[in-house]
């Protein structure tokens, strides 16, 4: 099993198949656009410009799980994102990341990566580094900033 084995929804309810990234480098990240980390969707964007879209994609998951700081619904989501930050990247559905509701992805995102404060995602802004066969390979702390990711996205994309 691999990430590109999960079947995700878009911001428009439509069913997505991972799949269709097979051989990219991902960042998936659990995004919300109500908190101080929020800055950092210009950091992803630029991330995504830098090395994508053919070999690298930024997927970003809004997630309400943590003191209500994605609120919105998900034509609001993208359209903050789009006007505020420039986003080009896939924004999905809102999901929760933790809990008996999170989404198969993320249980398995954290199931296989390591994390000092355990397996649950503590905050939004968490960011998974995933190389080319679907294999998360690292996981980040809400407060690296993307361009502190980019040595690890240049490793794995060589």
């Amino acid at each position: 099993m691999n990430v590109y084995d999960f079947v995700v929804k878009n911001s428009s309810g439509d069913d997505v198949s991972l799949g269709e990234y097979t051989g990219q480098v991902l960042l998936i990240v659990n995004t919300a656009s109500k908190w101080g980390f929020t800055p950092q969707l210009d950091g992803l964007e630029e991330l995504f410009e830098t090395y994508g879209p053919e070999k690298f994609h930024v997927l970003a998951f809004p997630c309400n799980q943590f003191a209500n700081q994605e609120p919105g619904t998900q034509d609001e989501i993208k359209t903050f994102c789009t006007v505020n930050f420039g986003i080009e990247f896939p924004i999905f559905e809102k999901i929760d990341v933790n809990g008996e509701n999170a989404h198969p992805l993320y249980e398995y995102l954290k199931e296989n990566t390591k994390s000092f404060l355990g397996k649950r995602i503590k905050w939004n802004f968490t960011k998974f580094l995933v190389d080319r066969n679907g294999i998360p390979v690292k996981r980040y702390a809400p407060k690296v900033e993307p361009k502190d990711i980019a040595k690890d996205i240049e490793e794995l994309l060589k």
